[in-house]
């Protein structure tokens, strides 16, 4: 029965535990066991923070004695990308530059979720300082993707995608600043959320780009993705029932989404849009041309903030950190300050073009990534496919971050592919709910 818990959803564990049919320790002790035998387990978790979980988990199986779940997920072993900070254990953010760094507190979100009665099992590998979407990490490690274990998993939450889809964890916990969530829950078929920015607190958590960071599951339901939020809120899971696709006004992007997209996530794509139709959903195309000038702007906004925040740390030791990651820092250098404003204020105006014309939608549609899980050994011998995948992985995801928008992405059952889903901001319940139609008619 054990080794069923493994592949189970994060909320069936829940209610599992719930009836008494599961206990929490026994629960996270398999879940332990599982992920220190694996033979990716060092690719996968920086560390295992084995006593916290164990104590946790103790704890847990007293409230559930005594009838005193704080949550359904009370119980439910899940695991961290390395950049939220944990009291007393490592958080470096996949970088040499933290080499050791040892915070003195959690980080609100993880204060929160253990709130809910959330197991902490351990900290997991990621692209470094959370600056590339593929994933590879030289520096650290990089997890393989699960379809393709000579692929990357993509990123930067690459851990989370890799420990969930192994099986090492029930869920995983994920930042998201150009599709960090997304992108590791396409390539390696789960849900994920990107929750609208300032949602969800950031403090405690290492930053990239405070004005486009947010916090989101990576899980196996979209039920898990709602009540994740919420745990990661403190506050309540989105009312998933009787949710349905009848007459759902759902708008797929036509502007950039397509461009260079490879055949098997267009497949994937096409097979899920006719499903959703099947359901009874209203699809129609937009246009939306100012979505290709915001991407324009990507390079100067992301990288110039990326490299103000990290300025000192990188320059006082470069030769710490992976050449590509390095290099696309930098590119943020020699930014005036009058065009990084010039750019926000453009892309201010994009946003409220891109409001007016999804107004009348409940969600974007459009693929999650434009491309199947680059070959590992590629990318760290060829710096042209590097910097063409790395762009590519992120250009659709990007588009969310960009406009501030909410996301979710299902998968579409072609392997490392997803659908995603943009809604408006701070419409997560309204999207959950879209999202578990969408995924009982994807089947």
């Amino acid at each position: 029965m054990s080794e069923n818990w493994l592949s189970m959803t994060a909320s069936d564990l829940g209610r599992g535990i719930g009836s008494g049919e599961i206990d929490p320790v026994a629960l996270t002790q398999t879940y332990l066991d599982a992920a220190k035998a694996h033979e990716f387990s060092h690719r996968i978790y920086a560390r295992f923070t084995e006593e916290r979980a164990l104590a946790e988990a103790a704890a847990s199986a007293e409230r559930a004695r005594l009838g005193l779940r704080r949550s359904l997920l009370d119980g439910v072993p899940i695991s961290w990308k390395d950049l939220f900070d944990t009291a007393g254990t490592v958080t470096e953010a996949g970088s040499h530059l933290l080499k050791d760094r040892v915070p003195v507190a959690d980080a609100e979100v993880v204060r929160n979720a253990t709130a809910a009665g959330l197991i902490c099992l351990g900290k997991v590998h990621m692209s470094e300082l959370a600056f590339s979407g593929l994933g590879l990490n030289p520096i650290t490690a990089t997890p393989p993707c699960v379809n393709d274990h000579a692929a990357v998993p993509g990123g930067s939450s690459s851990g989370s995608g890799t420990s969930v889809a192994f099986n090492l964890a029930a869920a995983s916990i994920g930042s998201d600043t150009g599709g960090s969530v997304r992108i590791p829950s396409a390539w390696n078929d789960l849900v994920g959320l990107k929750t609208t920015i300032n949602r969800v607190s950031v403090k405690g958590s290492v930053p990239l780009c405070a004005r486009f960071d947010t916090i989101g599951p990576l899980c196996r339901s979209v039920e898990d993705a709602a009540h994740l939020l919420a745990a990661l809120e403190g506050g309540q899971p989105a009312d998933l029932r009787g949710a349905n696709l009848k007459g759902a006004r759902l708008a797929i992007l036509d502007t950039a989404a397509f461009d260079d997209i490879r055949p098997e996530p267009q497949a994937g794509f096409v097979s899920a849009v006719d499903r959703l139709k099947h359901a009874g959903a209203e699809i129609t195309h937009i246009d939306i041309p100012e979505v290709t000038d915001a991407l324009a702007l990507s390079g100067i906004l992301f990288a110039t903030e990326a490299y103000a925040q990290w300025q000192e740390q990188i320059e006082a030791n470069p030769d710490l950190m992976f050449p590509e990651i390095l290099n696309r820092f930098r590119s943020g250098r020699d930014t005036l300050a009058k065009d990084y404003l010039a750019a926000w204020a453009e892309l201010e105006r994009y946003q409220k073009v891109w409001h007016e014309k999804t107004a009348a939608y409940d969600a974007v549609l459009l693929p999650t990534s434009p491309i199947l899980p680059p070959n590992l050994e590629r990318l760290m011998t060829d710096s042209d496919y590097y910097v063409t995948e790395n762009l590519l992985s992120l250009r659709n995801t990007r588009i969310g971050n960009l406009m501030g928008v909410a996301g979710l992405t299902l998968p579409t059952g072609v392997p490392s592919t997803g659908i995603m889903f943009l809604s408006a901001p701070n419409s997560e319940e309204r999207l959950l709910r879209l999202g578990v139609a969408a995924e009982a008619a994807l089947g």
